[in-house]
């Protein structure tokens, strides 16, 4: 199943990131994007959810110096811009590997795209695992620890149940049973012509 590769990549950045944990970090992808393209972006795509978590985690320090607090919330704008250009870079993978598919007349589309799902999925595994680090601190008390893994089960069965409703629409759409339709993000507060502000430093 796709999501079994997809999770399992997503795991193996995690891991990755954390031996240095440190959003400063040099970026390596060891899928070649032209023998292994679907790897490449997956692996890719959760590099820039990684990284932007902990960037979220450091601006969130009451102590932080203001002027390094200005920088970080650019380096998580660019990030987020980032994070959509992957989206929609997975989402053209789509459509590519399905584009002789002829739907059914009864096909429906889905809510979102499988490209914004997989963006869901990706999250769902930082949340498990930093929720599971919580479960194993050692300076954290038990009542904090039990909550955790209460809160661990939850995502976990919510990560099997997206899995599932990721693959179940793959082979729907692979099947003519829904199609695929990708609206592009069309944000406006990066766009010098749509956010007013930066239009009037033009």
């Amino acid at each position: 199943m796709f999501t079994e590769k997809a999770n399992t990549i997503f795991n193996e950045v995690i891991r990755q990131y954390h031996i240095l944990d440190d959003v400063y970090q040099p970026f390596h992808n060891p899928y070649d994007r032209n023998a292994q393209l679907l790897e490449h972006l997956l692996y890719r795509k959760c590099w820039i959810d990684t990284v932007q978590w902990h960037y979220e985690d450091i601006i969130r320090d009451p102590k932080i110096d203001p002027m390094a607090a200005l920088d970080l919330k650019r380096k998580i704008d660019a990030s987020n811009q980032d994070r959509t250009d992957m989206v929609e870079f997975l989402d053209s993978y789509f459509l590519e590997t399905y584009k002789n598919i002829i739907p059914k007349n009864t096909a429906v589309i889905n809510t979102e795209s499988p490209a914004w799902a997989i963006d869901r999925l990706s999250i769902l595994a930082l949340k498990i695992y930093h929720m599971h680090q919580e479960t194993i601190r050692t300076d954290a008390t038990e009542e904090h620890k039990l909550k955790c893994r209460e809160k661990l089960d939850v995502l976990i069965e919510q990560q099997k149940d997206l899995s599932k409703a990721i693959d179940r629409l793959l082979l729907d759409i692979e099947n003519g049973d829904k199609y695929m339709k990708v609206y592009k993000q069309m944000k406006m507060y990066n766009d010098e012509e749509l956010n007013p502000v930066l239009r009037g430093e033009k």
